[in-house]
């Protein structure tokens, strides 16, 4: 009889590093060790080479698909029992790499449906905030419902949110200063004068800046889902 044992955790990362290396510190928040031990064996490929999700989403670049795949198949080959992406724009590909794998990938916008779920009315209006590739592909309507979500306008949307994480002085640039909360203090306080009750980190990176501090609208943290799933799943003995 083959011996009982811990799942493996694999993380397809890279998109961006910073997300990848905070997903894997709050995998090991989450875990109840007492001991070295007792953490679960991680398996990480951070590929920053994949190409921009944005990008390609919107027709102006290549498509991460293949290398999403070929760095998916290093974690699979390597021993990983299930693969978790921290990043959420790259789940608009997630049907197609989970097609190609023969290991579960965890679908991030599934945990953030159940999650919705158990919270009921208390979050009937949610703003997002995410990448314009994201907003594109219409992933978060397609899980989550039209109704319930409010989007940033067209201007607020390349301004603002694109700008905090692709520019100069953005998260993507290693900037996670104390103008960034800043701006999304004032970006997340316009949501709830619009009747939001509740903030998406969309973008996970988002979620990295504002790990910590408090934002006028509790702010749902799919890496914090992410984890906390990793963690249960890993705990399932085989």
């Amino acid at each position: 009889m083959q011996a009982s044992k811990e799942k493996i955790i694999g993380i397809l990362g890279g998109m961006g590093p910073e997300a990848t290396w905070d997903l894997f510190g709050r995998i090991i928040k989450s875990t109840p060790a007492e001991n070295d031990s007792q953490h679960f064996r991680i398996l990480i490929d951070s590929n920053p080479k994949i190409p921009d999700r944005t990008k390609a989403i919107l027709g102006e670049g290549p498509s991460p698909l293949n290398a999403m795949i070929a760095t998916g198949k290093n974690l699979e080959q390597a021993g990983a029992d299930f693969i978790v992406i921290p990043c959420m724009t790259a789940h608009h590909f997630i049907e197609p790499v989970q097609h190609a794998l023969s290991v579960p990938v965890i679908n991030g916008f599934h945990l953030i449906q159940h999650y919705l779920e158990k919270q009921g009315i208390t979050y009937s209006r949610v703003a997002v905030l995410a990448t314009t590739g994201s907003l594109q592909s219409r992933i978060y309507q397609r899980y989550l419902g039209e109704d319930r979500l409010i989007f940033p306008d067209e201007q607020v949307q390349q301004e603002e949110v694109m700008d905090l994480i692709y520019g100069p002085s953005g998260i993507k640039a290693g900037q996670l200063s104390g103008t960034i909360i800043t701006r999304f203090n004032r970006l997340i306080a316009r949501f709830e004068t619009l009747g939001a009750d509740a903030v998406i980190a969309g973008c996970t990176e988002i979620g990295l800046a504002l790990k910590g501090h408090p934002m006028p609208l509790p702010v749902i943290d799919p890496l914090d889902l992410l984890a906390q799933e990793a963690v249960l799943l890993a705990s399932t003995i085989n």
